[in-house]
Formats: C-alpha cells, structure tokens, sequence
C-alpha cells in the first residue's frame, strides 16, 4: 500500500516543474502558458528510508524494495471550474482518485513567467481553488436530491446530506459522526481530502521565506505548509547523490522537497512503516497507524489475514543495533505478538500464519 497525491493549483505555478523533479523525470511538459498539462502526468516514486537499506545489507537481500508514492500531476484549473470553465470537470474528476492534494501556490515573482491573474497573490489563489471545490461538492450533494435520487436514501443519510450542505454553504466546519463520515467519504468530495500547502518560492527565498509564504502562514497557520523552489528541486534531482548532497550544504538546504513531502504526507494521512527483511528480500510497508497484525500480514497477502496465527516482531533499531532477528531472539528483544497487537512504525515482522 502506498498513498496517491495530486498536484493542484491554478495554471502557471509550477505544478508540472514540481512533479518532474519529484519523479526524476521529464514526463510532464513546463511551459509559458496555462493549460500546458492536459491530461495527468502520474509518476511513482521510492520513499527513501535509511532503515531499510541497513536491514537489507544485514541480511544480505537479493531485492530491496522501497515503500512508494503515486505523484499526480493534475491540470490547472480557473475560476469557474465548477461550471465547466477551463478544464473544470476534467480536473475535478481527476482529483477525486487521490488520497491527498498537494495545493501549490506561486510564491515567487517574475516578469518571464505569466501569471493566470495577472498580479502573484497566493491567498487569492488558493481562495478561487478552495471556492471551486466547495461548489463541486454542493453540485454533488445537490444532485443526490435531484428526483429519483432522493429515495435511494435512507432517514440519516439525508440528514447527514442535509447537515453537510449547511456546512459547506457557510464555510463553517461541523462535527460529523463517524458513520456519518464514512457515508460523505463514499461520495468522494473534494473539500474532505487532506490537503498539504506547498509554497513555491525562487531561491533566495528558500530558507526564510517571503512575504508571500508569511501570508499563507498566517492566514491557514493550522494547515501543512511546506516551503520548495520548484526549480532548485529540478536541479538537483538531474545531480549523483555526492553532487546532489554537496549542493544542498552549499545552498543551506538540509531535505530536498521530495522528503519534506514524504513526511508531512505520512502525517497527515496516519500512516506507519513496516518492515520484511531475509536473504531473498527487504521489503518497506505502508499501513494505517493502529493496524492490527492480522490486518498488516494482509498487505503482505490476502491469505495471510485470515491464516494469521501470530507475529514475532523486533524493533528496527534492535535488528540494526544487534544485526540479525536470530540475535535479537538470543538475547531476549524478539517478541510474540497475537491479533490484538497494533504493528508500530519501525517494526520487522515475520508472520506465522496456517498453510
């Protein structure tokens, strides 16, 4: 399991910059003019982790495999998508299939690149996307009462509906039960997708920021914000790992944006890592924080969910401090864990399960 981001904002921010240097790729064409992405662009991309890469060389792994994300590059969009204006219905439609939204907004001026509205105001254009996706999930909820509809709901779904549009209509954030947000998460709204704020900002403003990433963070303080330069990002992915790392010491970078990303996402999603790691293969997993072992062995194969019998489980950091599962046994840091056991971030596992 691994999690979809998409890559919104309106034309001309750097979306299609962005995704190219997280990917290491040139799929997505950057140019001077909106609507240069049609279609999505998706690239899947390793999540870098340290300790897999010394479980692996501890056991000796034939195959190292890495836990990934899905980037997408999605289309800009303008006032109006809503209705169709842009590429409006074609954008919304692609951005109901991620997990999350990377927001990008251009915190930068240039007089090379033009910008949609003419004048660089990130508030402004996170306000016109915000709108947009509001009016998409009122347009959805009010389809669900067009004729016909209506009686395919029960009592409390129409309720729910009914509580929901009041929500989104006057921007106020209600409390929703849990039953009541499984039901709105079915419908696929875009305004409950997590959202991570990435401020895309020029070079000399990569380390302290300007005054348009300040008024971001002022105005959306509770949010994820994350500040990249889009073309600094570029740069260095097209570097060999000894070039990449001498020129982020030289410019004061300490994580490149793919790793800033990486990590906001896996918090704001709730999401922990787990580890496989023998001779044949070390091998990163992506699960729910909380998840129960029976659950997590079903990542593995389906089969092992429901042949689960137990879970020996050590810590990553003692596999690595002791060298082997087999000397983490010897010495007394090797546990037996049952179905009730919640896999935590860093564990090695070896399932038993019925044949």
């Amino acid at each position: 399991m691994g999690f979809k981001c998409g890559i919104v904002g309106l034309p001309n921010v750097g979306k299609s910059t962005l995704f190219n240097a997280l990917t290491a790729s040139k799929n997505a064409e950057a140019a001077n003019f909106p609507f240069c992405t049609i279609d999505p662009n998706i690239g899947l991309v390793d999540v870098p982790d340290d300790r897999l890469d010394k479980l692996s060389n501890l056991s000796k792994s034939k195959k190292k495999i890495y836990a990934n994300i899905t980037f997408v590059d999605i289309a800009g969009l303008v006032k109006g998508a809503s209705k169709g204006e842009g590429l409006g219905n074609k954008f919304l439609s692609h951005i109901r299939e991620v997990d999350a939204i990377i927001h990008l907004v251009r915190c930068f001026d240039s007089e090379k690149i033009q910008h949609v509205n003419s004048q660089i105001n990130p508030l402004n254009d996170l306000e016109t996307i915000n709108t947009e996706i509001l009016l998409a999930d009122i347009d959805i909820i009010q389809k669900k009462f067009e004729k016909g509809k209506r009686k395919l709901l029960d009592s409390k779904e129409i309720l729910t509906l009914e509580k929901k549009l009041k929500s989104l209509n006057s921007e106020k954030n209600e409390v929703f039960e849990e039953s009541e947000n499984k039901f709105l998460l079915r419908l696929g709204l875009l305004s409950m997708k997590p959202r991570i704020i990435v401020c895309n900002v020029d070079e000399k403003s990569l380390s302290a920021g300007n005054k348009y990433t300040e008024s971001v963070k002022k105005k959306y303080s509770n949010e994820n914000i994350v500040i990249i330069c889009a073309d600094i990002e570029d740069q260095i992915m097209d570097l060999d790992k000894k070039e990449r790392e001498s020129f982020m010491r030289e410019i004061g970078l300490d994580k490149t944006g793919l790793n800033k990303l990486i990590r906001e996402g896996y918090s704001l999603l709730n999401l922990n890592t787990f580890f496989t790691s023998g001779p044949e293969e070390s091998r990163a997993w992506t699960i729910k924080k909380n998840t129960l072992a029976p659950k997590a062995a079903g990542v593995i194969h389906t089969d092992f969910e429901k042949n689960f019998i137990r879970a020996e489980t050590v810590t990553s950091e003692d596999f690595i401090k002791f060298g082997s599962m087999e000397k983490c046994k010897e010495i007394g840091k090797l546990r037996i864990e049952g179905k009730d056991y919640q896999v935590k971030d860093g564990d090695v596992l070896y399932f038993r399960v019925n044949p």
